[in-house]
């Protein structure tokens, strides 16, 4: 028939096709091919439902196999985190102590070189140079803590306490306060309530901020200097602090371990106020104070890209529709350019949230290992200059119109507060 084999070439030509993985793209063609045969010959028989077309379409797209825009990142991912784990070659689990030493080696030589450089040359046209690449640094210091935190670092628990603790009083983290609240992000990735770092706020919650503490949350760059609130106060909707042993972050067998921490952090403080004692207040703001800003801004900035603004909206989950391995699927990986070797390739984010035990020098190898199971899961990162400026206008816009979530509903989107940046005063004239 004529017209069957028209409609079946029209299925084929209308149809993306993607060469990495031919099979699933010919076993769907064909299949809608023959469904179109069975119709036109037992027209009684065999009807395509649009529910159907819909299913076929998603099973092929969460295999990778083209763009369609009815596929749902909210749900049921056809596969385990067992299967993502077989994925992963076995040299990717694999702990290097002496490895992770001489990433910690590379980078305390780089911050000591530039501090001792910026202030031999002491010169305004260097400084503003100084404190980019030392800030950048001071943040590639705070991923190998946190490689700490996780056991990624070693298998050997003495030399990650001790190489975190290091690590984070330098950069003014405490150690164990925030590994702990670190833990409970990743053990509750992708949870409205329960999830720890940039948590959506319900809707309720957020309207009960003044408008002046929205502003403040909602316009850049200020939600990029954050993190030392977030240690003292945490998130909105959430009590507690990381410095305070006695905090409801922590378990009462914790307690110790976060007294220890805090004392670390003090000396660190103590210190640099008696250098500013010793050399002048500016000299260490110059030195260590405009670093550690810049080390902030980059803290935020990553950990928010890595769960906020792609261009698919990324669910969030309640009650039983969370799991371990749906919330680990809201996670982004982002290309930061010429900084993904600096700071420790933290940009393969989806791998180290899921499995947060395999070292940041293996994440590119299991990234790339696991991505034919995630299929659709996956969001590949848009490639990036060697200066990653195009995360600027991913972050901003949906720090402009990622703003809360429902109160109910255990599969729950971001939505957009359109009266936020309308000022009190265009309010009246409106009305």
């Amino acid at each position: 028939n004529s017209l069957v084999s028209l409609h079946i070439f029209s299925l084929y030509i209308n149809k993306p096709h993607i060469p990495q993985s031919p099979s699933n793209s010919l076993h769907h063609i064909s299949l809608r091919a023959h469904t179109v045969l069975e119709r036109e010959k037992h027209p009684s028989k065999l009807s395509l439902s649009p529910a159907m077309v819909v299913a076929m379409d998603q099973r092929s797209n969460v295999n990778g196999d083209s763009k369609d825009e009815r596929f749902d990142p909210s749900a049921q991912p056809p596969f385990k985190i067992g299967d993502i784990r077989a994925a992963i070659p076995k040299h990717c689990w694999v702990k290097s102590p002496l490895r992770s030493m001489s990433y910690v080696a590379r980078d305390i030589f780089a911050v000591v070189a530039l501090a001792v450089a910026a202030v031999y040359f002491d010169s305004w046209f260097f400084w503003p140079l100084y404190w980019a690449a030392q800030g950048t640094l001071f943040w590639a210091i705070f991923v190998l803590g946190h490689d700490c935190g996780h056991g990624s670092f070693s298998d050997i628990p003495l030399l990650n306490t001790a190489v975190g603790h290091i690590l984070h009083s330098f950069i003014l983290v405490p150690y164990h306060g925030w590994r702990i609240s670190h833990r409970t992000h990743h053990q509750n990735h992708g949870h409205v309530e329960n999830d720890e770092s940039w948590v959506p706020l319900p809707e309720k919650l957020y309207k009960n901020l003044s408008h002046s503490t929205r502003m403040l949350r909602y316009t850049v760059p200020l939600p990029m200097l954050a993190y030392p609130l977030y240690l003292w106060y945490r998130s909105p909707g959430k009590e507690g602090s990381h410095y305070n042993p006695y905090s409801s972050l922590f378990a009462p067998s914790e307690r110790k371990l976060i007294a220890t921490s805090t004392t670390c952090w003090s000396i660190v403080l103590a210190t640099l106020v008696y250098l500013s004692f010793l050399v002048g207040p500016v000299t260490v703001l110059k030195v260590y104070g405009v670093p550690y800003i810049i080390f902030v801004m980059w803290l935020d900035a990553v950990t928010y890209l890595h769960h906020h603004g792609h261009d698919d909206k990324l669910p969030w989950y309640r009650g039983k529709e969370w799991s371990y391995l749906r919330g680990g699927l809201t996670t982004v990986d982002r290309d930061y350019g010429i900084f993904n070797n600096i700071h420790h390739d933290i940009g393969t984010h989806v791998i180290h949230h899921l499995f947060p035990q395999i070292p940041h020098y293996h994440l590119v190898d299991a990234t790339k290992a696991a991505k034919h199971v995630l299929g659709r899961y996956y969001r590949e990162p848009k490639t990036s200059g060697a200066i990653p400026t195009h995360l600027v206008e991913s972050l901003v816009a949906s720090i402009k119109k990622d703003h809360y979530v429902s109160d109910t509903g255990d599969i729950v989107f971001y939505e957009t507060d359109p009266d936020l940046y309308v000022y009190a005063s265009d309010k009246s004239k409106i009305n």
